[in-house]
């Protein structure tokens, strides 16, 4: 809320996946009292009718619409874009917010292994399908919601989908992590002669039904894996700080409205400033542009 305060977004439409909890729904509340109008996207309809109306109940004169999307099938994500463009002519913000972490195996309806095809190519088809309404805006941006976890793992642009190697899933979260930020490097440089600029951002770490597959024993598993970082008392996510949801979503809303990102695009940020701690194959513009195109052929299902 610190963020946004003074900022008027009374002409904005922001549209915001997964945002019934956690992240996604403090920053529907932000941006909300801002006064853009919102786009509650999720998958669970009780959830985004409980959203709106505590939206409604808690900002005087909330725009909201709702939208319903299931990121892990791309029927859905076709049907949700086709229901935003027929409500909003234009988008100033796409907030790609929702995710999973650390899953067992298992596959999406279109047969995508289910960290990869959620948090990666759900939204790579959502904001395919909602660039022309992004680049009608005549200035818009596009945030990804990455994590520190994209240093578990590279994505095998080979094997995305776990079909010919031993699942791991501390490696599939982490190549996830990446194509998100790798996806918004590609958004950038394609997009940003319309106006439009894109970012990846860490929230930290933050208590959300996100981690509910998370256990002690994972969190101690990541800090021993083989090339992670000497662990010290700065490194250690065992005795980091556990951020609150409206803390966590401080970085992506400030990724939305920020004065300071307006002429720069493709980074990564986190503690709402530009990050330059990232993995080298991360932003890797090489293979940003080899990842779009395996999204590109994933998704012409």
């Amino acid at each position: 809320m610190e963020v946004v305060d003074g900022i008027d977004l009374t002409d904005t439409v922001c549209v915001i996946t997964g945002a019934t909890s956690g992240l996604g729904r403090e920053s529907a509340r932000a941006l909300s009292s801002a006064g853009a109008h919102v786009v509650v996207a999720a998958r669970s309809r009780a959830g985004l009718s409980d959203t709106e109306q505590w939206l409604r109940s808690t900002i005087d004169g909330a725009r909201v619409t709702t939208a319903a999307v299931d990121l892990t099938s791309l029927a859905s994500v076709r049907e949700a874009a086709a229901g935003i463009g027929d409500a909003v002519p234009a988008v100033h913000l796409l907030m790609n917010n929702a995710g999973v972490m650390f899953t067992p195996f298992g596959r999406t309806a279109d047969g995508f292994e289910m960290q990869f095809g959620t948090n990666h190519l759900g939204h790579f088809e959502l904001t395919r399908l909602l660039t022309p309404q992004l680049e009608a805006a005549g200035g818009a941006r596009i945030v990804n919601l990455s994590s520190d976890g994209h240093k578990l793992a590279d994505v095998d642009l080979d094997d995305p989908n776990w079909h010919r190697r031993e699942y791991n899933k501390f490696h599939a979260y982490g190549a996830a992590k990446t194509a998100n930020i790798l996806h918004a490097v590609e958004l950038d440089r394609r997009l940003r002669d319309c106006g439009v600029r894109a970012y990846a951002v860490h929230p930290g770490m933050v208590a959300t039904n996100l981690a509910r597959h998370m256990s002690r024993d994972d969190i101690a598993a990541i800090t021993a894996m083989p090339g992670q970082r000497q662990v010290t008392e700065e490194t250690d996510i065992r005795k980091m700080e556990v951020l609150t949801p409206e803390q966590g979503a401080a970085t992506q809303v400030w990724a939305a409205v920020s004065a300071e990102l307006t002429e720069t695009g493709g980074g990564y940020l986190a503690d709402c400033a530009v990050r330059s701690e990232v993995v080298p194959y991360a932003i890797d513009p090489g293979r940003a542009r080899l990842l779009w195109e395996v999204s590109e052929t994933l998704c012409a299902v």
